[in-house]
């Protein structure tokens, strides 16, 4: 996979210049340009005869779908290049989706085709299906673009996060400026997250929990030592009726997974020693901790606005 830290990613994320926010309806020319080098290195040497074939696969396939002869020149049939007229496509198409479409539908014949021997003998590809697929995603990623491959399909991020009703309702709320520190600890998890530093994003994840709840009991007047816990915060916003006594039977397992949920995979995970093998979180585990953060501070935002 030929992804680098270089220098100016760097000072980008250090000068606040990348968005933590995940975006939809944009693609970038410099992530368009990184999408035809991923797939230029995985669908293998152009001089090959089968890597023309396998660029004409997607070329047809696309012209087909869209009831067009070619998807960007206008030249006769004979003389169109495959690989340039599916690699203009996606530099030169405004329509989001139809960018999404090729990029799907080569990733997809890549995942599908090039695990083949055969395969690989006559294109002499570059990389593997495997980091090709790796680096699309962390490219999208890094780009605030909240698209993934994943299962021959690229799919929103929103799906696996609850990006639209989750993370974005909490960063709406959290922008109240009580709620400043919870929000720049929250948008460090994301931004974490994003960046594949997945332990970082637990231990984020975790701060904003615990400061969404001291801002609540600073708003509503209640009692609490700066050193308090998760645990004894939560047990403060229950003694204070954050959720109503009427309804606090029927939310018994929703404390469970208060106590035991994010502070739980926070301390097994991120907050202690590794041991002698270094722990490497997968990218699903940091998705669920965020979607669970987001829920979390949500239902707490929420039940402190309603009451009296």
């Amino acid at each position: 996979m030929k992804v680098y830290d270089i220098y100016s990613k760097r000072q980008k994320i250090l000068m606040g210049e990348v968005s933590d926010v995940y975006q939809y309806d944009d693609i970038p020319t410099p992530l368009r340009v990184q999408i035809i080098y991923i797939m230029s290195d995985a669908l293998g040497k152009q001089e090959n005869q089968e890597t023309l074939d396998m660029y004409k696969l997607i070329h047809d396939i696309l012209c087909r779908e869209y009831g067009k002869l070619s998807l960007v020149h206008k030249i006769s049939l004979s003389l169109i290049d495959p690989i340039d007229d599916v690699r203009d496509f996606i530099l030169q198409n405004e329509e989001i989706n139809q960018v999404i479409d090729a990029i799907e539908l080569s990733f997809r014949l890549i995942d599908r085709f090039y695990r083949e021997p055969d395969i690989i003998k006559f294109t002499e590809p570059e990389i593997t299906p495997d980091d090709a697929i790796e680096e699309l995603n962390i490219r999208f990623r890094e780009h605030g673009l909240g698209y993934q491959y994943e299962s021959g399909e690229i799919i929103r991020v929103d799906s696996q996060i609850i990006h639209a009703g989750a993370v974005k309702p909490v960063l709406h709320l959290l922008s109240d400026s009580k709620f400043e520190g919870a929000n720049e600890e929250f948008l460090k998890a994301h931004e974490h997250y994003r960046h594949g530093r997945y332990k970082e994003c637990l231990v984020d994840c975790l701060k904003a929990f615990e400061s969404t709840m001291k801002t609540i009991c600073d708003i509503q007047g209640w009692s609490y030592q700066p050193t308090d816990t998760a645990k004894k915060l939560i047990d403060i916003c229950f003694q204070k009726n954050l959720i109503p006594t009427y309804l606090q039977n029927q939310f018994t397992s929703l404390k469970s997974n208060l106590e035991s949920g994010v502070p739980t995979m926070r301390n097994k995970n991120a907050g202690h020693g590794q041991g002698s093998q270094p722990l490497t979180l997968p990218q699903h585990f940091a998705a669920y901790q965020l979607h669970m953060t987001a829920s979390t501070i949500l239902f707490l935002l929420e039940a402190e606005k309603a009451l009296p």
